[in-house]
C-alpha cells in the first residue's frame, strides 16, 4: 500500500466534500439566485457539478492507486499531481489579480489543492 497516495486519496475525499457541502451553499446557492441571465448561470451551475465530480473522481483514482501496485499508477499520479498544481494555480492568479486586503485568504481553496498535489507527487517519486 502506498500511504501517500492513500493520503492524497483522502485529502482529495476531504476536499471534494467541502466543495460540495460548503460550496454549495456559499457559491452555488447565491449564484442560482443572482441576477445573471438563465443561460450563464444554468453553465455555471453544470461546470460546478462537473468540477464536484472531477474531484470525487480524482480522490477515488488515488485511493486506488494506494491499494495496489498499479502498471503506470506513477504516471497517473504524476497526471493527478500536475491537475491540482493547476487548479491551485488558478485559484492562486485570480485571487492575486484581484484588488483584496489578504487576497491568499479571500479565494483560500489554493491551500486546499495544493497538498493533494505535494501527497501524490511524494507517492510518485
Amino acid at each position: 500500500m502506498n500511504a501517500w497516495f492513500l493520503a492524497a486519496g483522502a485529502t482529495a475525499g476531504a476536499v471534494a466534500a467541502i466543495h460540495a457541502v460548503a460550496g454549495g451553499r456559499d457559491v452555488v446557492r447565491p449564484l442560482l439566485a443572482g441576477n445573471i441571465s438563465d443561460e450563464p448561470r444554468r453553465v455555471l451551475h453544470a461546470v460546478w457539478h462537473m468540477v464536484t465530480a472531477d474531484l470525487v473522481l480524482a480522490a477515488a483514482a488515488l485511493i486506488w492507486l494506494a491499494l495496489g501496485n498499479r502498471p503506470g499508477g506513477d504516471t497517473i499520479a504524476w497526471l493527478l499531481a500536475a491537475h491540482f498544481v493547476a487548479y491551485s494555480g488558478v485559484f492562486l492568479a485570480v485571487s492575486l489579480a484581484a484588488s483584496w486586503s489578504k487576497p491568499l485568504l479571500r479565494l483560500p481553496q489554493w491551500m486546499l489543492l495544493l497538498p493533494v498535489a505535494v501527497l501524490a507527487a511524494a507517492g510518485a517519486a
